[in-house]
C-alpha cells in the first residue's frame, strides 16, 4: 500500500495567537484553545475557559479554528497530543501560540483518517521525531515531513475511521461510565447524611477518639531512606499509595525487612488511614492488608458498634478541605493527632451507617467491572489503531 508524507495531504498548517498579556482576565469573546484543552486521549476539552476578546478575532489572520480541523501541541509538557475539531465543538473558536492547526485536503485525505493517525504511537512517535530544545521544547512547522502512513483510497479511509469511531466512542463510554461511579457515592452520602462538618441533619456527636482508636505511623531511622531496612515481604505504604488507591488500598511501592519492621508501626485490615503532610493531608483510605506506615500517615480503628469504617471513611473526604486550609502554610504543611482525636463526628443510626456500607460494596464492585471494560475497550481501540496505521492492514 502506498505510503505518503503528511505534508502531501497538507491544506494549511499554523497556530494562533493572544492578546498581548495573554487571555488572563477575559471572560467572554470567543473560545481560545491551548495545549491545555488537547487531552492524552484525544479529546478536545472546555475547561478551563479561556477566550480572546471578538474584536481580536475579527483581525486574527491565522489561527481560526473550522470544522475537520487537527489540533496538534507545538511545546511544553504535553506536546504532540493531538485533537480533532468535530461537530461537537462549538464554533466560532482560535487556537493560541501554543497549538498548531492542520487543515488537511479533503480531495487528498479523510481528515478523520489523517487524525488517528497522529493519535496512535507510531503516529505521536514520528511528530515527536522533531522534537528540539530543552527546558522549553517543542516540535516545528517542519514535524510534518517526519510523520508518514498508508494512503488507502479514500472510500477505504472512510471505512476506517468510520469503525475507529465506533471503537472510540466505546471507549469514552466506558470512561464516562467509571467516572459516574465514582461520583456516585458522594451524592448518596449527602442525601443519606448531609454535610457532615456542618452537620446538615443534626445527628448527635462525638469525637473521633471515642468512636476509635487514632494513632500515628512511625518509621524513626535517619537517614529514612537508609537501604538497609527496606527491601523485605512487608508492604510499606506512603501517603501517595493512599492517594492512588481509590479509597481502598491493596497495593503499595515499598517494603520493609525484619529490621525496618523493628522500627515502624503495622495496621490491620479495616483500618481507615489518612495522610497527615504534604499536598496529600486529608487523603483517606480502608486497608484491605495489614501494612506498615510512616509518620506521614495515621491509622483510625473503628469500634465497630459506634461507627463503620466505611461511613468514616467517607465522612473524613469531607474534612479534607478544611483539613488544607488549617494547615500550616510551611513547606511541608501538617495537620496532628490534636486535630484528628477531637475531630466532632456525627453519629446517625447504625442502620442506616450499614446501609451505606452495603451501598459502597455494591459501588466497589461496579467500579471493577467497569474498570476491566475500560481496560478492554482501550485495548481494542489501541489494536484496530496498530493494524491499520503501523500493518497498513
Amino acid at each position: 500500500m502506498e505510503h505518503i508524507r503528511l505534508t502531501e495531504v497538507l491544506k494549511e498548517l499554523e497556530s494562533g495567537g493572544r492578546p498581548k498579556g495573554g487571555a488572563a482576565g477575559i471572560t467572554s469573546g470567543v473560545f481560545s484553545f491551548g495545549g491545555e484543552h488537547i487531552s492524552a486521549d484525544g479529546r478536545v476539552l472546555f475547561e478551563p475557559k479561556k477566550y480572546v476578546p471578538e474584536e481580536y478575532f475579527q483581525e486574527m489572520r491565522r489561527g481560526k479554528v473550522f470544522k475537520d480541523d487537527i489540533l496538534v501541541v507545538k511545546d511544553g509538557a504535553t506536546t504532540g497530543k493531538v485533537g480533532y475539531v468535530s461537530s461537537n465543538v462549538p464554533l466560532p473558536a482560535a487556537i493560541n501560540e501554543h497549538v498548531f492547526r492542520i487543515a488537511v485536503d479533503s480531495e487528498k485525505a479523510f481528515p478523520k483518517y489523517v487524525y488517528y493517525h497522529l493519535l496512535s504511537t507510531t503516529g505521536n512517535q514520528q511528530i515527536l521525531l522533531d522534537f528540539r530544545g530543552a527546558t522549553v521544547g517543542g516540535i516545528s512547522q517542519e514535524f510534518p515531513d517526519y510523520v508518514n502512513f498508508p494512503l488507502p483510497p479514500l472510500p477505504k479511509q472512510k471505512r476506517i475511521a468510520v469503525i475507529l469511531d465506533k471503537a472510540d466512542k466505546l471507549r469514552r463510554l466506558r470512561r464516562y461510565a467509571l467516572e459516574m461511579s465514582e461520583t456516585f457515592l458522594q451524592s448518596v452520602f449527602l442525601e443519606m447524611f448531609g454535610d457532615p462538618v456542618r452537620n446538615e441533619k443534626g445527628w448527635d456527636t462525638c469525637e473521633l477518639e471515642e468512636l476509635a482508636s487514632v494513632e500515628r505511623g512511625k518509621f524513626t531511622p535517619r537517614p529514612r531512606n537508609d537501604p538497609s531496612y527496606f527491601g523485605g515481604s512487608l508492604p510499606f505504604i506512603q501517603t501517595g499509595d493512599i492517594t492512588n488507591s481509590r479509597g481502598r488500598l491493596s497495593s503499595w511501592t515499598q517494603t520493609l525487612n525484619e529490621k525496618g519492621k523493628k522500627v515502624s508501626r503495622s495496621f490491620p485490615p479495616g483500618t481507615v488511614v489518612i495522610a497527615i503532610v504534604g499536598a496529600t493531608i486529608g487523603v483517606t483510605a480502608i486497608l484491605e492488608i495489614e501494612v506498615y506506615c510512616p509518620d506521614s500517615v495515621v491509622g483510625i480503628q473503628t469500634i465497630p458498634e459506634k461507627i463503620t469504617k466505611e461511613y468514616l471513611e467517607y465522612l473524613l473526604r469531607f474534612w479534607r478541605p478544611v483539613f488544607l486550609a488549617q494547615a500550616p502554610e510551611t513547606a511541608r504543611a501538617n495537620i496532628n493527632l490534636d486535630t484528628l482525636r477531637p475531630l466532632r463526628i456525627p453519629t446517625p443510626p447504625m442502620t442506616l451507617q450499614k446501609r451505606f456500607t452495603c451501598l459502597v460494596l455494591k459501588n466497589n464492585s461496579f467500579h471493577s467491572k467497569q474498570v476491566e471494560a475500560l481496560r478492554q475497550s482501550e485495548h481494542l481501540f489501541q489494536t484496530l489503531l496498530h493494524k491499520f496505521f503501523t500493518q497498513g492492514i
